[in-house]
C-alpha cells in the first residue's frame, strides 16, 4: 500500500513576514497589495478570525478587521524559502509533486532512510522545517493523495494527522462536503441543494446521479466518498500555462486606456514566457469588471504566442468581443497555454506598475 504525505505550510507568506518581523506576531496580518484596489494573497490566523481570507479585496478586509496590518508581497523571496523547504523533502524522497510554493505531495512508500512509518517521516520533516527555517507546517498522512490532503487540513496549524486505511471510511463519513478536495463554494451549494452535506450522504448517492449533476467530477466524488484515489505523485510536472494580470487603481472604460494597459500586460507576459522558455499556442484574456463579474475569452493559433506582433493583435481581437463601455474593467489578465483537453487553468501573477491609468 502506498504511503503519501501532504505538507502544507501554515499561512506561508504571512508566516514568513512574522518570522522576519517579530513585531507582527500576535497581530492580524495580511500579505498582498497595499492599495485599495488590491487583494489579499494570504492572511495569518489572527486576521482569519475576523473573516479575512485570500482573494478578498483589501477594502473588504479592512472593513472586517480595522486593525489589519497590510504587508507588500515578496514573491521572489517566498520562492527562495520554498526551495529551502523542498531540499528537506529531498532528504527523504525524490518522488515530490509541488502543488504551489507552500504545499506538496511526497510518496514515501520507498524512502532514503528506509523508515517504515510515513508518520515518522512527516514528523521529522515538520521538525526540520521548524529548526532550520523557523516556520511551521501541517502534514497529512494516508494511502492516497485525497486523504493525505484532507488530513493536512484537519489539525492546522502545526498539525499532524494520519488517516489509516481501516478508519478511512468512518473519517470520510463525518467529513463536511466543503472539506472534500475539489468542492468549492458553487459545488458545495449545489450539493446542499441535492441534500448532500457530508461524506456519508455523498457515499449514498448513486454514480449516475452524481455524473448527471456534476459531469466528469461525479466519478471523482463517487470515488473520494469511498476512499479511492489512484492518482500518482507526479514528479515530472510540466507547466501547461503561464499568465499575468493587473488590477487597476481606477476602473477602465475608455478604449485607449484599455489598449495601453493591454500592451504593458502583454509586455510582462512576453518577459515571463522568455524567462521560462515557455511555448503555447492558446492565448486567454481574463477580464474582471467593477462588480467583480469575470469572463474569459481564448483564441488558438497554429503558431506559438511568443512575441508582441503575435500576442498584442490577438489580445486586441479578444478584447473587441467584450463590451466594457457601460461595464468598467477592474482587472485584465493574459495567459498563454498549450491547447488540448488536458489544459489547466493559468497560474496568474499579480502585476504592480508604477504608472497610473
Amino acid at each position: 500500500m502506498r504511503k503519501i504525505i501532504h505538507i502544507d505550510m501554515d499561512c506561508f507568506f504571512a508566516a514568513v513576514e512574522m518570522r522576519d518581523n517579530p513585531d507582527l506576531v500576535g497581530k492580524p496580518v495580511a500579505v498582498g497589495g497595499t492599495t485599495e484596489r488590491s487583494v489579499v494573497a494570504t492572511a495569518n490566523y489572527e486576521a482569519r478570525k475576523f473573516g479575512v481570507h485570500s482573494a478578498m479585496s483589501v477594502v473588504k478586509a479592512k472593513q472586517l478587521c480595522p486593525n489589519l496590518i497590510l504587508v507588500p508581497a515578496r514573491h521572489d523571496y517566498y520562492h527562495q524559502i520554498s526551495e529551502q523547504i523542498r531540499e528537506i523533502f529531498h532528504e527523504y524522497t525524490d518522488k515530490i509533486e509541488p502543488i504551489s510554493c507552500d504545499e506538496a505531495f511526497l510518496d514515501v512508500t520507498e524512502n532514503k532512510f528506509h523508515i517504515e512509518l510515513a508518520v515518522d517521516i512527516a514528523r521529522e520533516i515538520k521538525q526540520k522545517i521548524k529548526e532550520r527555517i523557523h516556520l511551521t507546517a501541517s502534514a497529512g498522512v494516508s494511502y492516497n493523495k485525497f486523504l493525505a490532503k484532507v488530513a493536512s487540513d484537519y489539525r492546522k496549524p502545526d498539525g499532524l494527522c494520519t488517516i489509516h486505511p481501516d478508519r478511512a471510511l468512518d473519517f470520510i463519513s463525518q467529513l463536511d462536503i466543503e472539506d472534500f478536495w475539489g468542492v468549492g463554494k458553487v459545488t458545495a451549494q449545489k450539493m446542499h441543494e441535492l441534500g448532500i452535506r457530508n461524506g456519508a450522504q455523498l457515499r449514498a448517492a448513486r454514480l449516475e446521479f452524481l455524473q448527471y449533476h456534476f459531469g466528469k467530477s461525479g466519478q471523482i466524488f463517487y470515488d473520494f466518498a469511498r476512499g479511492i484515489d489512484h492518482r500518482e505523485v507526479e514528479t515530472n510536472w510540466v507547466r501547461k500555462s503561464i499568465g499575468t494580470e493587473q488590477t487597476f487603481l481606477q476602473d477602465l472604460s475608455v478604449k485607449s486606456s484599455v489598449t495601453i494597459h493591454l500592451y504593458h500586460i502583454a509586455e510582462e507576459l512576453i518577459r515571463r514566457i522568455t524567462e521560462d522558455n515557455f511555448t503555447g499556442n492558446t492565448l486567454t484574456l481574463k477580464v474582471k469588471f467593477n462588480d467583480f463579474q469575470q469572463i474569459t475569452r481564448s483564441i488558438t493559433h497554429s503558431q506559438a504566442f511568443l512575441d508582441m506582433p503575435h500576442i498584442l493583435p490577438a489580445a486586441k481581437e479578444l478584447m473587441e468581443q467584450i463590451d466594457y463601455r457601460n461595464h468598467p474593467i477592474r482587472l485584465i489578465g493574459l495567459s498563454v497555454s498549450h491547447s488540448g483537453k488536458e489544459q489547466k487553468k493559468p497560474r496568474w501573477k499579480q502585476l504592480q506598475f508604477k504608472f497610473k491609468p
